[in-house]
């Protein structure tokens, strides 16, 4: 079989093909080229002749195969993306292209139901995962999007391969370090049992991350896109990191602050998952901004009693990151191959219920029942979560 796993990068989409474990085919697209020609993604995907195809998941749901879709359209924006209608709307005509790329993955998701049904697979995020304990999941939406699932699949699989231990013996924390956002991830013997993701993380490059209510209150109207704004970028007038290195490395300000910021940023949500994982010795980087050595050697000056590393990847990849790989080999392992006892082990198939069900401020209160309500009416057969784990 041929999986196909595409992951919806904040820079770039990157697709991989999978074949008995080993990627046989690789694109990356640029996000702002897909943000205005969606059909260009399309293509790209339909071009590799995947058996089955792991779609786009944003916030994600639980386990569900294209022909248990009723609603692609409303599935892709109110559940998978937590927007509206009419946030695309205003986000299209405003010309945000962070919108932009919502409404190009809305379609190709509704491509790929239409398309290819029970062979498009949509996966679940963090939050969603049993081995999660609920409390830990409290007023929490990102715990750890798909994509942040995906690349704590590939790090327990290629940890275990590694070291040469079972899955029930690896811990470690995976900090993913992706172009706008960053989450860290605990695992515990083999599964994922906490998480903190870009949006609910402290300050990320492009995402101002978790915010004082004060600043909610002071600012008091938001936009859905707003959740793209208010990083390090933002006050570092650049979108490259590289520049704020430099800039870092003369002792230039703004870029000083903010790349210590980023670093200890980083830093601080390692230590507040360390007491999720006590048996953790390892964090794994992950993400596009990992591959800068010295994000990685000023991490390692603060975590120095942890061992911090990164990822080889799977057979045959050249370019993919690690989210793409680990989507491609979640859905491998879905269908039965190489991963199935890895899926197996970390529970992806028991996934239930919506991102927004442990949510219990009650000015949100309408927010939760529309999400719920719209998984309930865009799914044949929802798997809602028993009511003791909620």
């Amino acid at each position: 079989m041929r999986i196909v796993g595409v992951d919806p990068g904040t820079k770039t989409f990157d697709i991989v093909a999978l074949e008995e474990g080993v990627i046989v085919a690789e694109k990356s697209l640029d996000t702002i080229t897909i943000a205005k020609d969606p059909q260009k993604l399309m293509e790209a995907i339909d071009s590799l002749n995947p058996d089955y195809v792991v779609a786009p998941s944003g916030y994600g749901i639980p386990l569900t195969f294209g022909d248990n879709v009723r609603n692609s359209r409303r599935l892709a924006v109110e559940v998978l993306l937590l927007s509206s209608e009419e946030d695309i709307k205003i986000g299209v005509e405003a010309g945000e292209i962070g919108i932009w790329v919502y409404d190009a993955i809305a379609k190709t998701i509704s491509h790929l139901v239409n398309g290819y049904r029970e062979r498009a697979v949509f996966l679940p995020g963090v939050i969603h995962l049993p081995t999660v304990p609920w409390y830990r999941k409290i007023n929490k939406v990102d715990m750890g999007t798909v994509d942040k699932l995906a690349s704590t699949f590939l790090a327990v699989f290629e940890i275990s391969e590694r070291f040469n231990v079972d899955y029930s013996d690896v811990n470690l924390i995976v900090v993913e370090l992706g172009y706008g956002y960053i989450a860290t991830i605990a695992v515990e013997k083999g599964v994922i049992v906490d998480g903190i993701g870009g949006t609910y993380a402290s300050i990320g490059t492009l995402t101002a991350g978790a915010l004082d209510l004060e600043v909610v209150v002071g600012a008091k109207s938001w936009s859905r896109w707003d959740v793209f704004h208010g990083g390090i970028f933002y006050k570092s007038s650049t979108f490259d990191l590289s520049t704020v290195i430099k800039g870092f490395e003369k002792s230039e300000e703004p870029y000083t602050s903010m790349f210590r910021v980023f670093i200890e940023s980083i830093v601080k949500d390692v230590n507040r998952v360390r007491a999720s994982t006590p048996r953790s010795d390892i964090v794994v980087l992950t993400g596009r901004h990992s591959r800068y050595e010295v994000v990685a050697k000023h991490i390692r000056e603060y975590l120095k009693d942890l061992d911090v590393i990164t990822l080889r990847g799977l057979k045959g990849v050249s370019k993919a990151k690690e989210a793409a790989q680990g989507y491609t080999a979640i859905g491998e392992g879905i269908v039965g191959g190489v991963f199935k006892e890895l899926a197996e082990h970390m529970k992806v198939k028991d996934a239930c219920g919506t991102a927004v069900d442990y949510i219990i401020h009650p000015r949100a209160k309408n927010f939760v029942e529309r999400v719920r309500g719209a998984y309930i009416e865009s799914i044949y057969k929802p798997k809602l979560c028993e009511e003791g784990s909620l």
